[in-house]
């Protein structure tokens, strides 16, 4: 049997996912983000999530801050 770490997933990779599973679109990301446009540019990758978005992705969308800073070191329970 091989013994094959898996990375943690990125900050964009853990939005998406939650999205999917909640089935969210980027418009419902508003309220966490800011207006479509700065949510669009954060999918993207194409804008840094300051701290008030990291917070209030981890609080609504239940992804742990961990994992939207970037440091990975997270406990899963």
């Amino acid at each position: 049997a091989k013994h094959v770490d898996i990375p943690p997933p990125t900050a964009i990779e853990a939005i998406k996912f939650r999205m999917d599973q909640m089935g969210y679109k980027q418009k419902d990301l508003v309220p966490f983000i800011g207006n479509k446009a700065r949510v669009s540019e954060v999918l993207a990758g194409k804008r840094a999530m300051t701290v008030k978005m990291i917070r209030n992705l981890s609080q609504g969308l239940d992804i742990p801050s961990e994992i939207l800073i970037g440091t990975g070191q997270v406990a899963l329970l």
